[in-house]
């Protein structure tokens, strides 16, 4: 019989850690069968943990930088949970009226300091009062989880599931223009780094792309013209994919001006591009891979 907190001796307990590197979901075609898989909803926001010491609340990034005064409201309702120690996983999303999340209202919250309209979906516990939660099957930290959440209400909320029909999970999420679906092997545990325990399937038909590069504004346009995107193909060759710049707003602009401009200068570098076969890249916009790239902000070359 396990012991509780209070019976264990001070050398019985493990020390609640500085930052856990998240486990990674690989992007699959399909949702995964059977019952050793659950299933729950993609959101569209922030991957945050959030790390709690005898009242004090910590929200660290998938990088561990930490973020605790972008979220005030989030650390404090985190700060207030029945735990001494504590470190949980989750997604920090803004909620449209339709109750969909949205990438774009959690950007804006960032930016403005208004982080009351968030929710953070907690769908993962690793740690709690000296114990290890993180070598326990997934299903057994869900439900440790559900268990010190209840009641809490907004802003943190637990992120439920579906145990197998993941094809009717997937079909339903979709029905309703959801994100997407996140399988999870539910007697596996928590494997900081991995991508195959945990995989995804996308409903919305969307990519993403590295931001290698962008063009001076025209006209009226401020702070930017168009950014210039790639992304990396098997190979790990780093392949142009176009350009894009409608539909991005003022405060978008802005946004992205700041964030490109507030650290050390970029060097400009040179990429010599070559044409690739059209094999294999029909839907892409561009068939030109980068053969060679360094720490620097890249433009395009004409040569």
């Amino acid at each position: 019989m396990a012991k509780s907190t209070n019976d264990r001796t001070r050398s019985d307990l493990a020390e609640l850690p500085s930052w856990v590197k998240p486990q990674l979901c690989k992007l699959v075609d399909a949702a995964s069968q059977g019952s050793d898989w659950l299933h729950e909803i993609k959101y569209d926001g922030y991957r945050m943990h959030a790390r709690l010491d005898r009242g004090k609340a910590q929200l660290l990034t998938r990088t561990g930088l930490n973020w605790t005064h972008k979220y005030p409201s989030i650390a404090a309702a985190v700060s207030v949970l029945p735990a001494k120690q504590a470190y949980l996983d989750g997604e920090l999303c803004g909620i449209t009226r339709d109750g969909k999340t949205s990438f774009s209202m959690i950007q804006a919250a960032s930016d403005t300091g208004n982080a009351d309209a968030l929710v953070f979906f907690l769908f993962d516990l690793l740690y709690l009062d000296g114990e290890v939660i993180s070598a326990a099957p997934l299903l057994e930290r869900k439900e440790r989880l559900r268990g010190l959440i209840s009641g809490t209400g907004t802003p943190l909320q637990y992120s439920d599931h579906q145990i197998g029909r993941g094809s009717e999970f997937y079909g339903k999420a979709c029905e309703l223009s959801l994100e997407g679906i996140i399988s999870k092997r539910a007697d596996a545990p928590y494997s900081p780094g991995d991508r195959g325990l945990w995989v995804k399937v996308k409903c919305q038909n969307r990519e993403e792309f590295v931001v290698v590069g962008w063009t001076d504004p025209e006209g009226a346009r401020p702070r930017l013209g168009a950014l210039l995107l790639a992304y990396y193909d098997p190979d790990g060759r780093l392949v142009y994919a176009g350009r894009v710049g409608t539909g991005i707003g003022q405060a978008e602009l802005g946004r992205l001006w700041r964030r490109l401009h507030n650290r050390s200068p970029l060097p400009r570098c040179r990429c010599r591009w070559r044409r690739l076969a059209q094999t294999g890249l029909a839907r892409r916009s561009s068939s030109a891979a980068c053969t060679g790239f360094g720490p620097c902000l890249w433009s395009r070359s004409n040569t």
